[in-house]
């Protein structure tokens, strides 16, 4: 069936009219006047041959019908506005969808950001964190940066950096601790992996059969970093990730001491071709890592 052509003025003039139940607005947000909106309302609904607005003294109420109609053009005109958002420059921008554990995207990611803009202005980056737990179907990710051993299914894993956790403490803590053994006069901090202390401990040579002091379990690095710059405990975390507070000094590392539990890895579902802004972003993050490590490319894939 072929519909009759709706007028772009007319869809425009009903969709801001909605969202302000008010002629007026919507006339002030499109630079006409009230009659205009009105009239292009009122054109629209005898096209239509339906009500979309209640007329009320001071304002208006959309109908059951202008309620059907509303959601659907809404999402038409934001993904109009989407796709020509992409057109900056005379030069098309292709988004990227990325999603992070949060303290790789913190630590790591977001310093170094500017340099991928710069030399790859055609992306438009879209980037989400989370705590290690993501649906890259669902949450329509290209790229998901995940922690782990690189074995997820139905996935191409490609490994980026190893992340070894090590003891981070206040300076007013650090000084307190001479020997490993001395952790356990403190709060540990710890994630939702209870294993990761018990490794430390024996790497550092610490009796197994010590018993554990109580310790907070955080969802979140960051979380529990924050935790330990407030003097709650000692925190078992990746210094890579957290050398801004190293170098500032508000963070120190008291042993040299490191266990690795697992690394960061760059995944995308393997049914999903990769476009050119993912082959560039894969791209720059391989050449940035294997000039900060040294590491080949050939070393880092499953």
């Amino acid at each position: 069936m072929v519909r009759p052509h709706l007028p772009l003025n007319a869809l425009r003039a009903f969709e801001a009219s909605a969202r302000h139940l008010s002629f007026t607005r919507a006339a002030i947000e499109l630079c006409v006047t009230q009659a205009a909106v009105s009239h292009q309302v009122k054109a629209l609904e005898s096209q239509l041959n339906v009500t979309l607005f209640t007329r009320l003294p001071r304002g208006l109420m959309l109908t059951s019908e202008g309620e059907t109609l509303l959601p659907t053009l809404r999402e038409a005109f934001d993904r109009i506005a989407g796709a020509l958002e992409r057109f900056e420059g005379g030069r098309h921008r292709e988004v990227l969808r990325v999603g992070a554990v949060g303290t790789f995207a913190v630590g790591w990611l977001l310093p170094r950001l500017p340099a991928f803009k710069a030399q790859m202005p055609f992306v438009d980056l879209r980037l989400s964190t989370n705590n290690n737990r993501v649906d890259v179907a669902a949450e329509g990710l290209d790229y998901a940066i995940r922690f782990g051993t690189g074995a997820w299914h139905g996935v191409d894993a490609l490994r980026l950096l190893d992340a070894p956790l090590s003891v981070l403490c206040i300076p007013e803590i650090a000084e307190q601790l001479k020997v490993p053994a001395d952790v356990f006069k403190h709060t540990l901090l710890r994630s939702y992996r209870a294993d990761e202390w018990p490794q430390w401990f024996s790497a550092a040579g610490v009796p197994a059969d010590v018993p554990l002091p109580s310790s907070i379990v955080f969802d979140s690095s960051l979380a529990m970093m924050e935790a330990a710059l407030q003097g709650a405990g000692v925190a078992l975390a990746p210094p890579l990730l957290f050398s801004r507070h190293l170098h500032a000094e508000v963070i120190r590392q008291p042993f040299d001491i490191v266990v690795t539990m697992g690394s960061y890895w760059l995944t995308r579902l393997q049914s999903r071709p990769e476009s050119a802004a993912m082959v560039a972003f894969r791209d720059w993050l391989v050449e940035v890592v294997t000039a900060e490590t040294g590491l080949a490319v050939a070393d880092r894939e499953s």
